[in-house]
């Protein structure tokens, strides 16, 4: 039996399509033994290598809100605090270390000291999640181990690496298609300028690696939804689900190994 790995891309609220996803992946009998994410990727990959279904988790998503920040906090500097996702996260997921998933689980993240990516596999994972997901500018660094970290999509927003030395079939979902105008309304332009200008910056690292990917995923309609779009999660994670279901690769590659 070969080994399946999906990796999951960041990309805030449009996270919620991986769910869609690994939701028709899992319809079609595919079984997932590793699982890789960045950012909103390591959120949805954590929740779901504890054993969490999809559905379930985009309705977690949906009530807590956390890509929409109304549940988090705001420290002295006016920058968001991480506390709501990691009690987000001890709450939803009954493990404590990465050993302890039932799937294998790897997490991207920033090191604000070194300047590089990491991937962490093994020991507590909760603040490595947290560290991935922390958009610079607008949430605080984790400080963790004596280090500070941020997003992991700053350097590596698809990582694949550590799918590639442990599957034998890997499965890429990228949630950050570039196209749409931006929005008339100006306080939706600020926000959405400064998201396409990151994703813009790292988008050739991602489609780099689309190569060494036996199936890859992109649905170009999720350029028309922000990074803190949760109102639309129903629709997001439709996309994700019909691009799974509609991709003629899914029979030839996966469900006939």
């Amino acid at each position: 039996m070969k080994t399946i790995g999906i990796v999951l891309s960041g990309g805030g609220a449009r996270g919620i399509a991986h769910l869609g996803v690994l939701e028709a992946l899992g319809e079609s009998g595919i079984k997932i033994d590793a699982i890789a994410g960045t950012s909103a990727g390591a959120i949805v990959a954590a929740l779901f290598a504890a054993g969490n279904k999809p559905y379930h988790i985009k309705e977690l998503l949906k009530r807590n809100s956390y890509f929409g920040i109304s549940q988090l906090l705001i420290n002295k500097e006016g920058i968001f605090k991480m506390d709501g996702l990691k009690y987000f996260l001890m709450q939803n997921i009954q493990a404590g270390q990465f050993e302890e998933l039932p799937i294998r689980l790897f997490v991207a993240a920033t090191n604000l000291n070194e300047g590089k990516s990491f991937i962490f596999e093994k020991g507590p994972f909760v603040e490595p999640v947290m560290a991935s997901a922390s958009v610079p500018f607008l949430f605080e660094p984790i400080r963790w181990q004596g280090e500070e970290w941020v997003d992991g999509g700053i350097l590596n927003n698809f990582p694949i690496e550590p799918l590639e030395q442990f599957c034998d079939l890997i499965i890429g979902s990228h949630v950050n298609k570039l196209g749409d105008p931006l929005p008339p309304r100006i306080a939706d332009r600020k926000i959405h300028i400064l998201e396409k200008c990151f994703h813009m910056a790292i988008a050739h690292t991602v489609y780099e690696k689309v190569s060494r990917c036996n199936l890859f995923l992109d649905p170009p309609e999720l350029s028309r939804y922000g990074m803190f779009d949760v109102r639309d999660a129903d629709e997001i994670f439709e996309i994700g689900y019909r691009t799974a279901c509609s991709n003629a690769k899914i029979q030839k590659h996966f469900i006939l190994t």
